[in-house]
């Protein structure tokens, strides 16, 4: 542990994790997706889930339960398995993939897809969506962006992510005012009449 004044201690960033705060809004995230077909389910179902790109690339088919719309991964970054549950959104993605292989979800021309998602054909998809600076695994920031912004809690986004502790998702505090929009209206001058109870008629008959 490194400590820095006063005795506080120095958190040490982890690559990708902390650093960046990319992330894409939903109109991006669509552009992305049309322009990037080779790749269209991964980012789907990174979108869906979180899940980093190894853990993507490296799902059997033997670790998911569409019935139970559940995931297993045992590649996971920290070296933990963990359950992830699967909504809608990436059970349809997984549906899609049904019988292209019969080992692993994803695969590019009936092959694993083992090389760098990241490659040429990322960046020229990008330039195609005019995106600029964004990263595969910014799609788990911009998973984690949308969720706090609907509302999940950091506890629920912690585990939903796998990560150890609610450090990690601290960051994402910021967007949940946003889903706070309308509750904040309501107290604005120009509602006053219509959003105030008379309490005295509530509370009195007529005499």
């Amino acid at each position: 542990m490194l400590w820095g004044m006063g005795g506080i201690p120095l958190i040490r960033l982890l690559p990708g994790e902390v650093e960046r705060d990319r992330w894409l809004t939903r109109e991006e995230a669509d552009r992305l997706i049309k322009v990037c077909p080779h790749l269209a389910a991964l980012i789907r179902f990174a979108l869906s889930t979180g899940c980093r790109a190894s853990e993507i690339t490296g799902l059997e088919w033997e670790r998911v339960d569409l019935t139970r719309q559940t995931a297993w991964l045992n590649r996971t970054k920290n070296g933990t398995s963990r359950g992830v549950p699967l909504n809608r959104d990436a059970v349809a993605v997984l549906e899609e993939q049904v019988g292209k292989h019969s080992q692993f979800c994803f695969t590019y021309r009936g092959a694993p897809i083992r090389w760098d998602v990241t490659n040429t054909a990322w960046h020229n998809a990008l330039e195609k969506a005019g995106l600029s600076d964004v990263r595969f695994h910014d799609l788990r920031h911009t998973w984690a962006s949308w969720h706090r912004q609907a509302g999940t809690s950091c506890d629920e986004l912690k585990d939903l992510g796998g990560w150890k502790s609610c450090n990690m998702v601290d960051r994402y505090a910021k967007f949940a005012t946003e889903n706070l929009t309308v509750a904040a209206a309501r107290i604005e001058s120009s509602k006053q009449g219509a959003n105030v109870i008379r309490l005295s008629r509530l509370c009195h008959g007529p005499k």
